[in-house]
């Protein structure tokens, strides 16, 4: 039956009257909840959620979602049967998106927050979501294979279900192409156009030739990155400070490449960031901001591209476009985790099998490190004192305590059992 709440509580109240007492009702809803759907009958403990993925051929994930009311017993009873259906089968909340939509917010969400304050391309955004952090779909590309029209909505209802949470709050670009009919490949224009089907993605940058300058590159990456670049012939300077000429290199983790360079003394108009999230080993992703030179950053530009990395330009900021998504999808599973609406290790298999992530956010957080995750966190809310960058509880203590952000540690239920 279609998803609306009235005809679901018709159809199981309907079902209630001629099924066996002992017979579990079970709703595949993916946004109404449980609970709802169940408030409707004589007797609510026998509904559950019993939530597949399309295709369900393919997509092995299963979320079984006990209702307020469902009795204890009942979820078991589903579980059992998507195993042995050769699924998949985790424990979700009743709550806005369940597990697998929630999670989803993290990478979506931030990844409008980026396009509506202009400093990424969404091509840029999706190239780096798959090149640096390993994402099978960028995120705009994401939402353009499932449409606008209802992506949108769904994030409303999450943000709206959480009471206006500023970690899931929508995007206007959102509402403004689902207004505009912008629904992605369905209409035959998103964030790309598409013809026949084909997604026309830009080609990548073409670096202009520009006249060689040496470069000077600061930190703790000046070994790694200077190596990389004198490989590639490019001239670079070995003393403790840059030249009158020279180009100048940083590499900022939860920082802008202005705050590095005002801190250390470099000089602004000659200084570009290189994120270094991932390593050098794929695409390099340049950070421009509006004090730079333009010739000294075509030079940078032009010695970074003689590297035959891939390279995005886009503009400096708290953090970069990596290590911003990464933060966002790690924090809101750190949310999910402090809330107890999921055990660690359910998250973590509903990310992975359910969008295809190479790792779910507590393990990809891990692999990261918590107290790298949470400095991103941190600089982006002080700089932009936004509360959507505030760290998760999850995150903030186990970093502290040094314990692995996959495990629920010690609750007060244990000192007493």
């Amino acid at each position: 039956v279609r998803e609306d709440l009235e005809t679901k509580r018709e159809l199981f109240s309907a079902l209630e009257k001629v099924c066996p007492a002992h017979t579990v009702l079970a709703t595949n809803t993916s946004s109404l909840p449980v609970t709802a759907i169940a408030a409707a009958l004589h007797d609510p403990s026998r509904v559950a959620g019993l939530h597949f993925f399309n295709p369900v051929p393919l997509m092995r994930l299963v979320e079984v979602i006990p209702g307020a009311r469902t009795t204890e017993w009942i979820p078991d009873a589903p579980t059992a049967l998507v195993k042995r259906l050769g699924h998949e089968p985790v424990i979700a909340p009743d709550a806005p998106g369940f597990l697998v939509n929630h999670a989803g917010r993290g990478l979506v969400t931030e990844a409008l927050q980026i396009l509506s304050e202009g400093a990424a391309e969404p091509v840029d955004i999706d190239r780096i979501a798959r090149d640096v952090l390993g994402l099978r779909m960028g995120p705009c590309e994401l939402l353009d294979l499932t449409g606008m029209d209802v992506s949108h909505p769904v994030m409303e209802s999450i943000w709206t279900g959480f009471y206006t949470d500023p970690r899931f709050r929508p995007s206007r670009l959102g509402r403004a192409r689902v207004d505009a009919g912008l629904y992605g490949r369905k209409s035959g224009e998103g964030f790309y156009k598409y013809v026949d089907g084909a997604k026309q993605e830009p080609p990548e940058v073409t670096v202009p030739d520009v006249e060689a300058r040496p470069i000077w590159v600061h930190g703790d990456v000046r070994e790694e990155l200077g190596a990389l670049l004198s490989t590639a012939g490019v001239e670079v300077e070995s003393g403790d400070e840059p030249s009158g000429q020279a180009v100048v290199l940083v590499a900022p983790f939860g920082r802008s490449t202005v705050d590095i360079a005002q801190a250390e003394g470099l000089p602004l108009e000659r200084t570009l960031g290189v994120d270094p999230f991932g390593g050098f080993f794929t695409r390099l992703t340049v950070l421009v901001h509006p004090g730079l030179d333009k010739e000294a950053g075509r030079a940078g530009l032009a010695a970074l591209a003689a590297t035959g990395r891939a390279i995005s330009v886009v503009r400096d900021a708290p953090a970069s476009v990596a290590q911003r998504l990464l933060a966002s999808v790690v924090n809101v599973g750190c949310g999910i985790a402090e809330q107890r609406l999921a055990r660690p290790e359910d998250i973590d298999t509903a990310v992975r099998l359910g969008l295809g992530y190479p790792r779910g956010p507590l393990e990809w957080g891990e692999h990261a490190g918590a107290d790298r995750v949470l400095a991103i966190l941190r600089g982006l809310h002080a700089s932009t004192g936004d509360p959507r960058y505030r760290p998760s509880g999850w995150l903030t203590e186990r970093a502290a305590l040094g314990l692995p952000l996959t495990e629920s540690g010690t609750a007060p239920s244990d000192l007493l059992s």
